[in-house]
């Protein structure tokens, strides 16, 4: 081979190699890209659009056109949020004055918030938070709790009611970006997020619950914001134990507690956290990266905010409210005699009266269990389906003078005179009606709701009757002797024949026995619903 030809073979080699270089070159080249766009995607994957921290190297990343893209995309969102708000408040402000008369049950709640501003104590079925709320806005719009709701149609006049219809309006408002900002969450579409938000602006019913002073509006607000705490807190889930998870997280808590706070029906809400929760726990449980440890703290902070929390937020919120109705009111009749006793302008508040019972003193029975009544009689007879048509006896939750009876020894009259003897566990004697002058009596003719017990009724002209009259005192732990006690004892009477015990439960009367509680005499002596305590005493002695 000549000199030549291997000079173009050599180069004919070289030329091979360096050919053989660039496309290696070009391929690690385009994997490396490919790695990098790989990493980047995953990274964005991470990134919260909404959440104002990012990371500064994720987002330095990004190609122009996708910048664009969302950021066009932010304002979409946050124009329509804007827009919603705008429409929430003009659709449930718009001539919020009008009808100027109390409409529906308007009646119960403005009523209730009129109580909290006079301080005066009531009983209702529903937690205190919600009717609470209502008093505040009444209160720091200038209400001054006089108005007093009587009945739907009552013109306002002169009352300040706007204040507090436009409070449950603006709870009603807030509802419209809450689904808005959930659907968000969810989907991640604002096209969805925003059909979402108009189904609930232009719904009649939520629409017309917001415009007047209810509970409704202020339910529906903390169930939505608490399905809100609670998606907003599942969306940090990459990002647990920073500021913004804890703070969602105690939010959801607070939130969970107010939603039951004013309606029991809030509990649902509470179901849909739970599930959730234990849904997430579960997920967690399967991530084997996660330590054990770090699963515990997981389940306790959970625990702590999702149940320890709104449980003591509860407890604040019946604290403010015994603190609040300090003064007596239309509810005294359902609480205990020592609760009554710290009320303001209560009768027990501060009285000066015995705290002992003698023979002819004139007494009130009051019911043991919470909710309980007095023990109650008036001139109506039993119908002639119930025989024998005797005098009816009753229990009545509100204070009445038909709720008095006079202590009488089981033979004759008391000695008013003289020295009063004192009543001790273990005496006999008649209660005497102090309106009817007819005894508390008893035989072995059944009740007319409980057939198993027997009928208690009101017998005798001027405390003049039977042995069916006499009744035993009995006082369960007692020594025999043992004297009663205004408010603190505990008593039982038995019936000294029938061996029956004085009782009463929640079974109501028909109208014949004016929708009261019925009362018979109960064969269990030992029934819980048998214990009584006196309430207040009347002796000049």
């Amino acid at each position: 081979m000549s000199t030549k030809d291997k000079k173009t073979t050599l180069k004919d080699i070289a030329s091979k190699k360096t050919d053989t270089g660039l496309i290696k070159n070009g391929e690690n080249s385009e994997k490396t890209s490919k790695n990098k766009t790989e990493a980047q995607t995953e990274r964005l994957k991470c990134v919260d659009k909404r959440d104002p921290v990012q990371d500064p190297n994720t987002v330095a990343t990004v190609s122009p056109a996708y910048i664009i893209y969302h950021y066009n995309e932010d304002v979409l969102y946050y124009a329509i949020l804007f827009l919603m708000i705008v429409l929430a408040l003009v659709t449930r402000l718009y001539q919020i004055e009008i009808p100027p008369w109390v409409c529906w049950d308007e009646t119960h709640f403005g009523k209730m918030g009129s109580w909290y501003i006079k301080h005066s104590f009531f009983f209702d079925v529903h937690p205190p938070l919600g009717k609470m709320l209502i008093g505040l806005a009444g209160y720091l719009t200038g209400y001054d709790g006089q108005f007093p709701f009587d009945k739907p149609g009552d013109e306002y006049k002169e009352a300040q009611y706007v204040g507090m219809r436009v409070f449950c309006a603006l709870l009603g408002a807030a509802l419209i970006p809450l689904v808005y900002m959930s659907t968000w969450l969810l989907s991640g579409s604002v096209i969805a997020s925003m059909f979402a938000a108009v189904f609930v602006l232009f719904d009649t019913g939520t629409n017309a619950l917001s415009r007047y002073i209810l509970l409704d509006p202020i339910l529906m607000f903390f169930i939505i914001s608490a399905t809100f705490c609670v998606l907003k807190f599942m969306s940090l889930h990459q990002r647990p134990f920073s500021v913004q998870w804890w703070l969602w997280l105690v939010l959801t808590g607070v939130t969970l507690c107010c939603a039951i706070g004013v309606k029991f029906v809030g509990l649902f809400v509470i179901l849909l956290a739970g599930y959730s929760t234990v849904n997430d726990l579960w997920r967690l449980l399967g991530n084997h990266s996660l330590s054990l440890v770090e699963i515990m703290k997981h389940f306790l902070a959970r625990a702590a905010c999702l149940i320890v929390l709104p449980v003591i937020c509860y407890m604040i919120i019946f604290a403010v409210h015994f603190r609040v109705l300090y003064r007596t009111g239309g509810g005294d009749g359902f609480f205990s005699s020592q609760f009554q006793s710290q009320l303001e302008g209560n009768r027990l508040h501060n009285i000066s009266m015995p705290d002992r019972v003698a023979f002819g003193s004139v007494i009130s029975l009051k019911q043991q269990r919470t909710g309980g009544g007095y023990l109650h009689s008036h001139s109506h007879l039993y119908p002639e389906e119930h025989p024998p048509r005797q005098q009816q006896v009753t229990t009545y939750s509100h204070k009445d003078e038909n709720n008095m009876w006079r202590v009488n020894p089981s033979m004759g009259k008391p000695n008013l005179e003289g020295h009063p003897v004192l009543l001790k566990n273990g005496d006999l004697v008649r209660l005497e009606h102090v309106i009817t002058k007819r005894n508390l009596h008893s035989h072995k003719e059944p009740a007319p709701l409980s057939a198993r017990h027997f009928q208690l009724s009101g017998y005798g002209q001027d405390g003049e009757g039977d042995a069916n009259d006499v009744w035993q005192v009995y006082m369960p732990g007692e020594a025999d002797g043992a004297e009663v006690q205004v408010v603190r004892s505990k008593i039982v009477l038995i019936h000294y024949i029938v061996k029956c015990a004085v009782y009463s439960h929640d079974k109501k009367l028909p109208k014949w026995g004016w929708e009261q509680c019925e009362a018979t005499c109960n064969p269990n002596i030992k029934d819980s619903k048998a214990v009584w305590s006196v309430e207040e005493v009347v002796d000049a002695r």
